[in-house]
């Protein structure tokens, strides 16, 4: 494999940095709000649009700082990663747009348009299967065999700091917030997003949101330690981590106010809102915030309040069929 320089924790100097390397190739994606939304909740919620960002998703921004900084004989050789989708397009276009070339690995039943997509980005796909295999030893065997370097979808100070940048931005353009709700994996988006709040917005309540079907995260913040489950069964594929990464969870442990889970029917429900008063398509990974924001709503009346919408890359069939009545 391919050797990195050695690794340090990431700091909000790494994200302002990261925030650099990725402003000409990343879009700033928009901040929006519901009137609908603010009077149902009797909140004022902001929501930071990653469905809009590049491949569709905040993905974009960790795999892209992570590849910038390849040295010349990591470009040549090659980069590995394991995704269920949306990190799996990220390192993909990437990788295109360095000139690098990707190998993906990504579960046999990951969506179809995210395995079309990654594939259309030029990412040669390796699939496996996620109930009974190890994706991360599978990419690390890939990496050791072909000399390749491993960028892993979360537990990487790169990945952390290009991930941070989405709340840098939304700090920036709305001014402090008194609560965010943030999707939660494997913790790159979470952890990216506290650097940025400690820095923008200390006073924040920072909250990870995770499937009620997947919650390592909340176990592994309750006991002190990673906590690794099975492959959780949900709808929100791209939270269907087994435990939170060694990197991120000193971050989340030493600054996320706490974590909340949501069921998928709740996720339906966020999907829907999403469609009926903001006319936008939510991947359900993506409404895990939203749909925390709706449960809790009694003790967040008359708070400023934001929320990240980590992507929005999901089938259309599959849409439309989790939507129907």
């Amino acid at each position: 494999m391919s050797q990195s320089p050695v690794l340090q924790p990431p700091t909000y100097d790494d994200v302002r940095a990261a925030a650099d390397r990725i402003a000409p190739h990343a879009h700033r994606t928009p901040v929006l709000r519901s009137r609908l939304v603010n009077e149902a909740l009797g909140a004022d919620v902001v929501f930071k649009c990653e469905n809009f960002q590049r491949m569709g998703a905040f993905k974009f921004r960790g795999a892209f700082n992570a590849l910038a900084q390849f040295t010349p004989e990591q470009r040549r050789a090659g980069v590995v990663a394991y995704s269920s989708g949306n990190h799996a397009q990220a390192v993909s276009l990437s990788a295109r747009l360095l000139g690098i070339p990707a190998t993906i690995v990504m579960p046999h039943d990951a969506p179809a348009s995210k395995v079309a997509a990654t594939k259309g980005y030029g990412g040669q796909v390796v699939t496996y299967d996620r109930y009974t295999e190890d994706r991360e030893e599978i990419g690390r065997a890939l990496a050791a065999e072909h000399g390749l370097t491993l960028i892993p979808p979360y537990d990487h100070p790169h990945v952390i700091a290009g991930q941070g940048t989405v709340a840098k931005e939304l700090f920036e353009e709305v001014g402090e917030l008194d609560d965010l709700f943030v999707p939660l994996g494997g913790g790159g988006l979470l952890s990216g997003s506290s650097l940025s709040a400690r820095v923008l917005s200390p006073g924040c309540r920072l909250y990870g949101v995770e499937p009620e079907a997947g919650d390592d995260g909340r176990q592994s913040l309750r006991q002190g330690s990673v906590v690794h489950i099975d492959t959780p069964k949900t709808i929100a594929d791209g939270a269907q981590t087994q435990h939170l990464g060694a990197w991120t969870f000193e971050i989340v442990r030493r600054e996320v106010t706490d974590i909340h889970t949501v069921s998928d029917a709740q996720l339906v429900d966020a999907m829907r809102d999403f469609a009926t008063f903001m006319k936008i398509v939510v991947e359900p990974t993506g409404c895990l915030g939203f749909a925390a924001v709706r449960r809790l709503a009694d003790r967040l009346r008359g708070r400023r309040i934001g929320v990240i919408i980590s992507g929005g890359n999901i089938d259309l069939d599959r849409y439309a069929s989790l939507l129907a009545p």
